[in-house]
């Protein structure tokens, strides 16, 4: 994935993670109020004032979550969803709550379900349970206290709903570890398919090089040349103009005929190699067909596509294939310009046309469609 992908997706993941706060920061707002309406029906055990001071420290620490969230310092922490710690928090308001609540202590309870839901999708299986647990001890060690008080008026409802809340609990980390390994096997079938996929790219790319390939010579092949030469032929700016070249291997059938065909591929190889080490990088040489190849050099004049055709028959003249005893071998060229407008089979043509006259006047040679021109 490229720098600015990763960027996109981080920018996309924190606004996702903010939005997640804000709906557990409004969904205080909502319990504060069923709190309140609580406190102003007298079930609350607490002073006004101390209900008055628990509700600004939990505003404070919504907003100091909120600031953390986003100015982007969540990203510091290993977990940027900053799961645990809300739902650790939240569970240490909604049992302070709980603690100082007379008569409508079951009402509340589902509190805790909901809290938890909050992590279902989030948190790691053993710290799911690890909150559940927190959850139970908790309540229990309430009633514990209450009894230890006196302040129980009712141990039977108190037992049941211990054991409500018990059963709710477990449903819960049963539902979270199916929901994990659920959850594991979507992203495990997820990488699998990325591998998949990643496989098919590399397939569908040596299939494409395949297809725009000279098998033998390693060269691109006839339909891929066209296919690049008619797309810099529509990028051409006016005033410019590339060289273009059939280049013919000479006598190519008698060495066929004389030291087989083995011999005549390690030709075509070696003239491959030749070519490439004479062409800069940009160049395009392709075969065009048995032992003809076509040339195309961008941004280049009439000298320096003379100049380079030139060269490219001494080195290949001057050069041996390995293994066969081959002698004085050579290639006719016929060469014309590209320019803005010109049309390619035209451009081919006129090519082929100047390769003919170098055939004709003896091989071995280099002819320009524009010296018939000129003459």
């Amino acid at each position: 994935m490229s720098t600015v992908s990763r960027r996109v997706t981080g920018t996309a993941l924190q606004r996702l993670l903010f939005k997640r706060f804000l709906l557990a920061a409004g969904t205080y707002v909502l319990v504060l109020l069923l709190a309140w309406v609580a406190i102003f029906n007298d079930y609350f055990r607490a002073s006004l004032g101390t209900a008055l001071v628990v509700t600004v420290l939990v505003v404070l620490s919504q907003a100091v979550l909120c600031w953390v969230f986003a100015s982007g310092r969540n990203q510091r922490y290993a977990d940027p969803s900053l799961t645990e710690f809300q739902v650790l928090l939240a569970l240490t308001w909604q049992t302070w709550l709980i603690a100082n609540l007379d008569g409508a202590r079951g009402t509340f309870l589902m509190l805790y379900v909901l809290i938890l839901m909050f992590g279902l999708f989030h948190l790691k299986r053993q710290v799911f349970v690890r909150c559940a647990v927190l959850v139970f001890f908790s309540f229990a060690s309430l009633n514990l206290l209450d009894a230890y008080r006196g302040l129980m008026d009712d141990p039977g409802l108190a037992a049941i709903q211990m054991c409500a809340l018990f059963m709710m609990l477990v449903w819960l980390c049963l539902y979270a570890s199916y929901v994990q390994a659920s959850r594991q096997r979507m992203r495990q079938r997820r990488y699998a398919l990325q591998a998949h996929q990643e496989t098919l790219r590399g397939m569908m790319r040596q299939l494409e090089d395949l297809v725009a390939t000279d098998e033998l010579t390693g060269l691109f092949n006839r339909r891929h040349f066209l296919r690049l030469a008619g797309r810099e032929l529509e990028m051409m700016r006016p005033g410019t103009s590339h060289g273009l070249a059939l280049i013919d291997l000479d006598h190519f059938k008698r060495i066929n005929d004389r030291y087989g065909h083995a011999a005549g591929d390690q030709v075509l190889q070696l003239f491959a190699a030749v070519a490439g080490a004479c062409l800069r990088e940009r160049d395009v040489l392709a075969r065009y067909g048995g032992e003809e190849f076509v040339l195309l050099l961008l941004d280049c004049d009439a000298s320096s596509l003379s100049a380079c055709c030139e060269r490219l028959r001494l080195a290949f003249a001057n050069s041996e294939p390995v293994g066969v005893a081959i002698s004085n071998l050579s290639l006719s060229v016929g060469m014309t310009l590209l320019a803005s407008g010109d049309e390619l089979d035209d451009a081919l043509q006129r090519a082929d046309q100047a390769l003919y006259t170098a055939k004709r006047g003896g091989r071995n040679r280099c002819a320009a469609a524009w010296e018939k021109v000129d003459a």
